[in-house]
């Protein structure tokens, strides 16, 4: 009996993500939450995430059912909470080239630990200017507001 083909982040889809035009040349956050986020672990066992995207649109917003089926493709990829967060972000900014994107991933615990992951555009290492700042000095809580 033959096994299983296993899927990496490398077989992830990009093109399923889906933009409208920005209905407005206002400035405006848009904050989306994906409570049941679902990947394989390395080690191949089923692992869970809430996903909090903070968005500052700029010609393009996000069509949220491509995000849906999008962040669905997961579900049979066997990938790293790390690998994960880079992942979602290098396709979003790559589709949608926003003025500013925020993830914030917390896992769900394994083996008693939990994990919080950020990234933002906005900070200087990734290319950013840090003129939002409102990560600067945070109290790093695990409460993600919405």
């Amino acid at each position: 009996m033959m096994g299983k083909e296993i899927k990496t982040y490398k077989d992830i889809d990009p093109s399923i993500l889906k933009s409208i035009p920005n209905p407005s040349e206002q400035a405006y956050e848009t904050k989306i939450k994906i409570p049941e986020c679902t990947f394989l672990g390395v080690q191949n066992q089923p692992d869970f995430a809430t996903v909090y995207f903070t968005f500052y649109p700029d010609k393009k917003i996000i069509e949220l059912k491509s995000l849906k089926k999008y962040i669905y493709q997961f579900r049979n990829i066997v990938v790293s909470y790390e690998r994960l967060i880079n992942v979602l972000y290098e396709h979003l900014m790559e589709v949608y080239q926003p003025e500013r994107l925020r993830i914030v991933i917390i896992c769900n615990p394994r083996g008693g630990i939990s994990s919080k992951l950020t990234v933002d555009s906005d900070w200087k290492v990734r290319g950013g200017e840090e003129k939002y700042r409102d990560w600067f000095n945070r109290d790093d809580t695990w409460k993600v507001e919405m």
